[in-house]
């Protein structure tokens, strides 16, 4: 119904912001990667909207990016998943982040959120493989264990999922984690 905001930014209290727009006020949930990235006080912002309808309340969530709203809607999809428990995803995660745990099947990403269990995440996975993964163009191939792991290193390393697939390509295919993961450095340093 409410599909976009935009008006001046009046407060700014976590998860919450308060949209002016022409007069009227609007209290919005944004998940914390679009609060990190909001402008000082009475700027002007626009804010991708998702309108909830409950028994007891109405509240709208924004999203800095339709890629986040995107995959807030694939999330409240999943039976036992809210728009509290989406808005946590997104929060502890970034959408590229959360495509990749899917692609990559990696549970103990999910885990680390708060509010989502073993069961939750496993659920997660099941539900958003195909879907969100794809929609982000997550497109590192990884051929076994060893590669995924090495992946994994370069990403908590602060590379790109580009750098780290480019990288990937140009390693043995029998190559171990650790030397893996040296060759890589060395490829990625040059």
């Amino acid at each position: 119904m409410i599909g976009k905001l935009t008006g001046t930014l009046e407060d700014k209290n976590p998860p919450q912001v308060l949209l002016d727009c022409h007069g009227v006020g609007y209290e919005v949930h944004v998940p914390m990667s679009t609060f990190y990235n909001l402008p000082e006080l009475g700027s002007k912002v626009s804010l991708l909207t998702h309108f909830v309808v409950r028994e007891d309340a109405q509240i709208l969530y924004g999203f800095a990016t339709s890629q986040e709203r995107e995959a807030f809607r694939q999330l409240i999809k999943i039976s036992g998943v809210g728009p509290r428990t989406a808005l946590s995803v997104l929060s502890g995660m970034s959408v590229a982040e959360l495509g990749q745990a899917v692609t990559l099947q990696e549970a103990g990403r999910l885990i680390k959120v708060p509010g989502i269990g073993k069961k939750t995440a496993e659920r997660l996975l099941l539900e958003l493989k195909g879907k969100l993964g794809a929609d982000i163009g997550v497109s590192v191939s990884v051929a076994n264990a060893a590669q995924a792991d090495i992946l994994q290193a370069l990403l908590a390393l602060g590379y790109s999922d580009k750098e780290a697939a480019i990288s990937l390509k140009a390693l043995p295919a029998d190559v171990g984690v650790s030397e893996g993961i040296k060759l890589a450095l060395k490829a990625l340093a040059k």
